[in-house]
């Protein structure tokens, strides 16, 4: 590859105009698509971070080649918010070509002087190529469609993928960069009902890279007015009971029929969802307290609950009531407060 072929790729994701790329948080689609494909893919991990930055330790790009073309490649994610990202992907464009890993090295201390960071501080980036017959890779979508937890673990030049958790970036050989980043399963919400305020939750967390389902029972046959993961016309209990549940599911009951929304809260709280809530006016809190547990919930579950949800101030308006939801799930699926 020339000097002006690995350049291409800085210019192309360096001036975009509009750099939407960015809004991706999780490689893993990104990296489905490419083996699918049969492209490779150049993984880029943020695996150090000194003084102030953007993103935190674990934060990843994937640079995939289109059409087999390693000198134009797209972008997922963003480490610095258009500082070093053209960069990245000159770097990416090599590593797909030769397949030799790198390690970057931008701000405080680096060799490249002409490229500064504007929060200051100090960025450290590992660069890896993916073959589309990559075990590891194929193993950690497995784990992604398992709804299970893994570590990926790699010097650049071998991987691995191993069951369990962890910390999200842990640096097993500081010095040859030897790194295992927890990957948990996608955060997912499931959202019951189709008025305005249910459509306006549904689309955000769809925006907000969210695996978002959508359940309406006896709902219309045509399908919602923006993309979702999925479409569900049934009952939300047995839906969450055909779907399974998680730590990283969300449910939110919004039909405003408590039979409904009822039996789907009490199915996802006795599935151990993160995060468990019910549209509905504070009135009508102390009689659905006590239907579900004549149904069966116990203390414990029931103060999980979360009645008339969201952060409270920012306005009745649907967008505004969802945006407060939103917020609230998120803060509810990072417990640890690890998302880099």
């Amino acid at each position: 590859m020339t000097q002006t072929e690995i350049a291409a790729p800085f210019a192309e994701i360096a001036d975009a105009d509009w750099p939407t790329f960015g809004w991706s948080d999780d490689i893993r689609p990104a990296l489905a698509r490419a083996l699918e494909a049969g492209h490779p893919a150049a993984l880029a991990t943020l695996y150090k971070v000194e003084g102030s930055a953007p993103r935190g330790p674990g934060s990843q790009m994937l640079f995939t080649a289109q059409d087999t073309d390693a000198a134009r490649i797209a972008a997922s994610g963003y480490f610095s918010g258009d500082c070093i990202e053209g960069d990245v992907a000159s770097h990416a464009a090599a590593v797909l070509a030769d397949g030799q890993p790198r390690r970057l090295h931008y701000g405080t201390g680096s060799p490249w002087i002409d490229i500064r960071l504007r929060c200051g501080g100090a960025l450290f980036i590992l660069v890896e190529r993916i073959a589309p017959d990559c075990p590891a890779a194929k193993a950690l979508l497995d784990h992604a469609r398992a709804r299970t937890s893994c570590r990926w673990i790699s010097d650049g030049t071998t991987r691995q993928v191993e069951t369990g958790r962890g910390p999200l970036l842990d640096l097993e050989d500081a010095d040859a960069v030897r790194l295992a980043r927890r990957f948990d399963p996608p955060r997912r919400l499931i959202v019951s009902g189709g008025d305005p305020g249910a459509l306006a939750a549904a689309q955000l967390a769809a925006l907000s890279q969210f695996e978002t389902i959508l359940v309406r029972p006896d709902g219309p046959a045509s399908p919602p007015p923006f993309p979702v993961s999925q479409y569900r016309r049934e009952d939300p209990a047995r839906a969450l009971e055909q779907l399974g549940l998680d730590r990283w599911t969300a449910y939110l009951g919004a039909t405003h029929e408590d039979h409904h929304d009822l039996g789907g809260c009490l199915a996802a709280l006795r599935g151990q969802a993160g995060y468990v809530a019910m549209i509905g006016a504070r009135s009508r809190a102390p009689a659905r307290l006590a239907a579900l547990e004549a149904a069966g919930a116990n203390p414990d579950e029931l103060a999980r609950l979360r009645l008339s949800p969201g952060i409270t101030g920012l306005g009745k308006s649907p967008w505004e009531v969802a945006t407060g939801i939103i917020a609230e799930i998120m803060q509810a699926l990072n417990p640890a407060g690890e998302r880099a």
